[in-house]
């Protein structure tokens, strides 16, 4: 067969379900390459992660006997079949980031927070579905996927695989503060990562106590490697906004404020936003008031 691939969301960040086809194809003797519009193709695979808002949909092409679309951005029922899922993942499809290493090591999360479809699309369970070794060659960086690696009951043997890496990790959705103990950051804490990533998503929890705990028992002294995610412009006022960030700050963690739907955003929120996120101005500029947040 002759495959033509299409990343519909771009090339900025690889798509791993397409190297995994990519792969397969390949191990049966078909050819597999990005989609050109002057050549014929057997089957043409689209693909992408983000929906119509954020990635807009490519014309499809008519130059293939079959066209083949997933992805969530085309809905949560697209999955890959375990025999191309658990596959390594053809890399060479995307050079630029031929020293890094993409993958999962569990699937879902037991959150099941309103803004996000990890619960809906892989259940509300976190479960190992791979070993490092499924995607993993000895690349120097690693860029983990999980929802929530933490919620895994097989989450210390994963962390310990990790780091006899010694491979730059980076938790991409974050960790879960609120799963921070003493045992795993024993090893969280002999990982090599330029970064960690947490969220204080909903104001009405208390977080303060898990971020302490957190504090308490990292080796990570640099608060600009400690950074949280505080979603805005879903049920939270200002006040509850500005309160979270300015914890944070306090707490010793660098705060980034997340909006939900940007269009709809009052103009507050996204004032915020530049303050906050433009790490400049936010470690100069103590309070949001003296930045002209009552404009």
């Amino acid at each position: 067969m002759n495959v033509g691939l299409i990343d519909v969301d771009g090339h900025n960040f690889p798509n791993l379900a397409l190297m995994k086809i990519s792969a397969w194809h390949k191990s049966q003797g078909d050819h597999a390459e990005w989609w050109d519009g002057f050549t014929c193709y057997d089957r043409i695979y689209m693909s992408k992660v983000f929906t119509t808002e954020y990635s807009p949909d490519a014309l499809e092409p008519c130059n293939a006997n079959e066209i083949v679309k997933g992805g969530t951005g085309y809905g949560l029922e697209n999955k890959l079949p375990d025999y191309i899922e658990h596959l390594f993942p053809d890399y060479s499809l995307y050079p630029q980031f031929s020293d890094t290493a993409y993958g999962f090591l569990t699937r879902g999360c037991p959150r099941g927070c309103k803004f996000c479809i990890v619960a809906e699309k892989e259940g509300r369970c976190s479960r190992k579905v791979a070993d490092l070794s499924e995607f993993w060659r000895g690349q120097r960086h690693i860029e983990l996927l999980d929802p929530n690696i933490l919620a895994s009951p097989d989450h210390m043997d994963l962390l310990q695989q990790i780091v006899k890496s010694k491979a730059w990790v980076n938790f991409n959705q974050g960790l879960d503060v609120r799963l921070i103990n003493k045992e795993n950051m024993e090893l969280i804490n002999q990982v090599k990562t330029k970064m960690f990533h947490f969220a204080w998503d909903w104001p009405e929890w208390d977080m303060i106590p898990y971020f302490e705990t957190f504090q308490k028992l990292t080796t990570c002294k640099d608060n600009r490697k400690k950074r949280v995610y505080v979603l805005t412009n879903f049920g939270s006022t200002h006040d509850q906004d500005l309160y979270r960030i300015n914890t944070l700050r306090r707490l010793g963690f660098d705060p980034y404020v997340m909006i939900y739907e940007k269009s709809t955003a009052p103009h507050i929120t996204r004032q915020l936003q530049r303050w906050c996120n433009n790490k400049f101005i936010f470690w100069s500029c103590e309070q949001f008031e003296d930045y002209g947040g009552n404009k």
